[in-house]
């Protein structure tokens, strides 16, 4: 299978789609219960592998993960954050610079 889709990653989509449904069958038919569970997953999966594939791996999901691990980080900074509207702009305000509110309490 990892043959057929990575040596030639410029092949059409029923081409790929066919050889895809090929191994899955295959897998299916053998006896071994963590090839079937494999089999099951890349049939789940089987439109977004084939969509990877087929747009020759251009696309990136880092801006994506990047955004992922800022909100994080401003999640983590705004420990004790009560509603989603509050992050949300914590979020706004980390993503556009802008200046924290004057603070209405001062602990030290």
């Amino acid at each position: 299978m990892c043959r057929l889709l990575w040596v030639e990653p410029g092949r059409r989509e029923s081409t790929l789609r066919a050889g895809l449904g090929a191994w899955i069958q295959r897998a299916m038919r053998s006896r071994i219960g963590s090839m079937k569970k494999v089999a099951r997953l890349l049939r789940r999966h089987q439109p977004q592998i084939l969509n990877w594939f087929l747009d020759k791996g251009e696309l990136s999901s880092g801006a994506v993960e990047g955004m992922n691990d800022k909100v994080r980080v401003i999640a983590s900074r705004a420990y004790g954050v009560r509603t989603i509207r509050a992050l949300e702009v914590a979020h706004c305000h980390n993503r556009a610079c802008l200046a924290e509110p004057p603070r209405t309490h001062k602990f030290c």
